[in-house]
């Protein structure tokens, strides 16, 4: 099968379009046909193997998982014996590593079945968005009705949905974006768009329940000064960096948040397949809309995640397969 596939770290020109074989699966498992997957941070991260303490997980001279990508959808090829959920031919959304490749494969907990009103590429744009949002805001930050949220980065992959979550949650939602970005994050339902480059998030409006920081621009004792008397800040990313950041940021979040200095709380996304259901529910009803930047073919992806990690994108790029 055609893969990217990388057998060292560095820029996407380590990236290769190659034949490799297919993966196997065993009684449990399910093999997808791949329509479509996108490029998250993770992926280039993971490309580059920076921070270079996550290495000690992914391969320290060399990555041990040559495929990148999590996010999928796609048609089942082949299922396991004992696999009952799903039946070849029957359209996935996928949250499985390896995916962009013409074939990923799994157990059935790592997929969920496609909503028949989406296409395939607006699909591949929910699992690691969503989850992140979703489990940020609910789980993490304890978001209510009726709350007030802040969110740094309204206008990326993860923010575009956060914004749209957190108003079904019933929150008052402001957003935090560049100027090009401002009509397209009020669209999404924010009650309030800040352009950061003509104000100080920081320092507009009144104090907030809740503030998700995705975008990691500014520092933890400022975001202090946003946040409610028992506010929360969810520190969901942070600053590049070759050795340790976002690392440091994130384990300051949770060493001031012991010491009571605020509620910040450092948060990672995890695999839960009950809200992979919550989210392919959402995104059957339209309650949670992808927005999509550009649309690459697998054998560009090296283009492809040169514009995410210059920070370029507009919500999310997608790969066709």
């Amino acid at each position: 099968m055609k893969a990217i596939a990388q057998d060292r770290y560095g820029s996407p020109d380590v990236l290769e379009l190659r034949d490799i074989a297919r993966p196997e699966i065993d009684d449990d498992g399910i093999l997808v046909r791949v329509r479509a997957a996108t490029i998250n941070a993770y992926d280039w991260h993971l490309m580059r193997g920076e921070p270079f303490p996550a290495r000690i997980g992914s391969g320290w001279r060399r990555p041990q998982s040559r495929v990148l990508g999590l996010d999928s959808s796609g048609r089942v090829e082949a299922v396991g014996r004992n696999v009952t959920v799903f039946r070849p031919g029957d359209e996935v959304i996928g949250h499985r590593s390896g995916s962009l490749a013409e074939y990923v494969q799994g157990s059935a907990d790592h997929f969920v079945s496609k909503p028949t009103n989406v296409t395939f590429e607006q699909a591949a744009a929910v699992p690691v968005a969503g989850l992140t949002a979703l489990q940020g805001l609910r789980d993490k930050g304890g978001l209510q009705p009726g709350q007030t949220v802040l969110i740094n980065g309204a206008s990326g992959g993860v923010g575009t949905i956060a914004v749209q979550i957190a108003k079904l949650f019933g929150a008052h939602v402001t957003g935090v974006c560049s100027t090009r970005n401002v009509e397209q994050v009020r669209s999404l339902g924010a009650d309030r768009v800040i352009d950061y480059t003509e104000e100080d998030f920081l320092r507009s409006g009144a104090p907030y329940d809740l503030v998700f920081d995705i975008a990691g621009s500014r520092p933890l004792w400022a975001c202090r000064r946003a946040l409610a008397p028992a506010g929360k800040l969810v520190v969901v990313g942070g600053p590049s960096g070759r050795w340790v950041k976002p690392i440091p940021r994130m384990a300051l979040a949770g060493a001031l948040s012991r010491f009571g200095f605020a509620t910040m709380l450092p948060f990672l996304a995890k695999h839960s397949h009950p809200d992979l259901v919550i989210l392919r529910d959402l995104l059957e009803a339209g309650k949670i809309v992808p927005i999509i930047d550009r649309i690459y073919p697998l054998s560009e992806t090296a283009a492809a995640v040169r514009y995410v990690e210059a920070g370029h994108a507009r919500a999310k790029v997608v790969i066709t397969i």
